[in-house]
């Protein structure tokens, strides 16, 4: 039996598309078809038209095969905080409900480009900084968060609504919703992807990110968005690849889910020959009382003049929580923020002497599995 095309990897779809063996109107319509037998429970669309979808594709099948790109007639979900030419853009936030920019942000116009079907606009939180909002739910378990604020890229990855999407972190909203709803994720180097035409919480943190459900499916995505190191890649045996554990002095938080992933992971990588070593924080960053100051008073900061333009528009329709960081109720002073990023600069070092020296790092990216209720973020502890 044939499997669904909606059940598809991004890059089985892609070699179905290029031998012609499937229209992108074919796989449109699957995936739609999913979406209306799913998303009223899963809720991981702000803004959807089918119509809409449907002509896109019919205008993709038309395209001359040597003028396709290399992502024709994949589905990609845009998280609500980018803006898209043709579809509505409105942050989770009631202020800009309907708004629309008329334009792309960088990331999308170069999905574009590449030749991708721009199918929706995913939920997030308000302006990515609230803790609820939309109602959208775990895909394995309707009880349960699928994390945030990236909650319906991570969510109709993993429910099988389109195969990729685009999702945005500041403080973890990558990598809390990809464990959370069980999908591959990478938040890339800051500023590797342009942030132009998206909504700006904190330029310091702010990243453009992916899910897919699989590492082959990301690297279509990284490809496309030039994401290369300095070195190319290269083989090595196994046995000369080292691989870092890093438990981090959140460990004691950690729930039985992720305590036995992490020790999965490591004893699954030991038998096929790495070499892992049990690593600490370096000092400089160990203090995690300290570090989540650092953290917030920079967040806090941007966040002042990220959102005062809404404040003084339209307070009453702004999250109590946005409205308090536009007023400084915390009362940082300019002092501790120059401060604040000094001390950041320092720690980063810290962590990238770490990283030159192993292959990677295991990491924990969330307390255990998803939690029941909706609340999507930053009263989660995660462990970056």
């Amino acid at each position: 039996m044939t499997a669904p095309l909606y059940t598809l990897t991004a890059v089985e779809v892609l070699g179905l598309l290029k031998s012609n063996s499937v229209t992108v109107e074919d796989y449109a319509r699957s995936l739609l078809d999913r979406i209306n037998d799913r998303d009223s429970t899963v809720k991981a669309w702000a803004y959807l038209d089918s119509a809409f979808v449907l002509d896109q594709a019919r205008a993709l099948d038309q395209v001359p095969q040597d003028q396709r790109g290399p992502l024709h007639g994949l589905a990609i979900g845009i998280e609500d905080i980018m803006n898209t030419k043709d579809m509505p853009t409105q942050f989770g936030s009631p202020i800009y409900q309907g708004h629309q920019s008329g334009f792309d942000s960088s990331a999308v116009a170069i999905l574009r480009a590449a030749g991708a079907l721009i199918f929706g606009k995913t939920t997030t939180t308000e302006f990515t900084v609230t803790n609820s909002g939309p109602n959208t739910t775990n895909p394995h378990d309707p009880n349960r968060t699928p994390g945030g604020s990236s909650c319906g890229s991570a969510a109709a990855v993993a429910d099988l609504q389109v195969p990729l999407s685009l999702g945005a972190q500041t403080g973890g909203s990558i990598i809390r919703p990809a464990s959370f709803s069980g999908v591959f994720a990478m938040k890339p180097t800051h500023n590797a992807i342009s942030t132009e035409g998206q909504k700006t919480y904190s330029p310091t943190f702010d990243t453009f990110g992916f899910f897919a459900r699989s590492i082959g499916d990301l690297q279509l995505l990284a490809d496309v968005f030039a994401l290369t190191d300095d070195e190319p890649p290269k083989e090595v045996p196994v046995e000369q690849v080292s691989v870092a554990l890093m438990r981090t002095p959140l460990w004691s938080f950690a729930g039985p889910g992720t305590v036995t992933a992490m020790t999965e992971a490591a004893t699954m990588l030991k038998a096929r020959g790495v070499h892992v070593e049990e690593i600490s924080f370096p000092p400089e960053v160990a203090d995690v009382t300290k570090l989540k100051r650092i953290q917030k008073v920079i967040m806090m900061g941007e966040a002042q003049s990220a959102f005062l333009r809404e404040y003084r528009v339209d307070k009453t329709n702004l999250a109590p929580e946005i409205c308090h960081m536009v007023e400084n109720a915390s009362n940082y002073t300019r002092k501790e923020r120059v401060q604040a990023y000094d001390t950041y600069t320092h720690m980063r070092r810290a962590i990238d002497n770490i990283a030159k020296t192993y292959l990677a790092i295991l990491i924990p990216s969330a307390i255990d599995k998803a939690l029941l209720g909706l609340v999507l973020q930053s009263s989660i502890k995660i462990f970056i």
